[in-house]
């Protein structure tokens, strides 16, 4: 019950950081005016803001002027309700679980927010990374200082990286790589996809690139696998 519960409270969830995604880079409050068409400013009634739902009946269009309707939008409601409710499957009903709803919806947030702004905002990032160590502090209490120390030292390598690759990765992914544990595995994978682009001509080198995007996948990899993958390393490196 727990898992169908958390899946539609994701899917509410996502239709907020849909919000969020289109607001928070361009400053505008998350709160009023109304959701509304970004085509001819119509603000959008309740049975039209259904996650998912309202979508597919209007066949991705506004109901006001027809303009086509990003299909990002039931995407980051469906893929946020598909999250939560793997994460209810694996944390139960737990602090565990908190924690984890959280960093899900700031990651999906700013995913979200790279992808179609190329920024990662201080007014997500910050206020996640001091929910994050929070949340984690209480879940594991024997071992708060694990989480700063870790932050930092993932911070620096990716300034580091920032230096070496101008106009590539940010300060804001240095910021988002600090909040998160996982940060080698995004920044492998980036590194991986920026290459192949690269190489095959589709980029040049210092062009912008969405690394908020896999470091957001790392995160989600981390939470849902991590302790798994570990363990497996540990078993590799003792049998080696």
């Amino acid at each position: 019950m727990i898992v169908v519960v958390a899946g539609f409270f994701g899917l509410v969830i996502g239709s907020f950081l849909n919000v969020v995604i289109h607001r928070v880079p361009i400053r505008q409050s998350i709160v009023r005016p109304s959701s509304r068409c970004p085509s001819c400013g119509e603000r959008i009634e309740s049975f039209d803001n259904l996650p998912v739902l309202s979508y597919l009946v209007l066949r991705g269009r506004c109901r006001s002027c027809k303009a086509h309707i990003s299909p990002r939008y039931p995407l980051v409601e469906a893929l946020t309700g598909v999250l939560f409710a793997l994460a209810a499957y694996g944390f139960g009903l737990s602090l565990s679980l908190a924690w984890a709803l959280v960093l899900i919806s700031v990651l999906v947030a700013l995913a979200g927010t790279d992808l179609e702004h190329r920024l990662l905002p201080n007014a997500i990032v910050v206020p996640a990374a001091v929910v994050g160590f929070l949340l984690s502090a209480v879940v594991d209490p024997e071992r708060w200082w694990i989480y700063p120390v870790s932050a930092v030292a993932v911070a620096a390598g990716l300034f580091a990286l920032a230096l070496a690759y101008p106009g590539g990765m940010g300060m804001g992914d240095v910021k988002m790589g600090g909040m998160l544990l996982a940060v080698f595995i995004g920044a492998l994978l980036g590194a991986l996809v920026s290459g192949v682009l690269m190489v095959t001509g589709a980029v040049e080198r210092g062009s912008a690139l969405p690394f908020g995007v896999f470091l957001a996948l790392a995160g989600v990899f981390a939470l849902f696998l991590g302790q798994d993958v570990w363990g497996w390393y540990l078993r590799l490196v003792r049998g080696a």
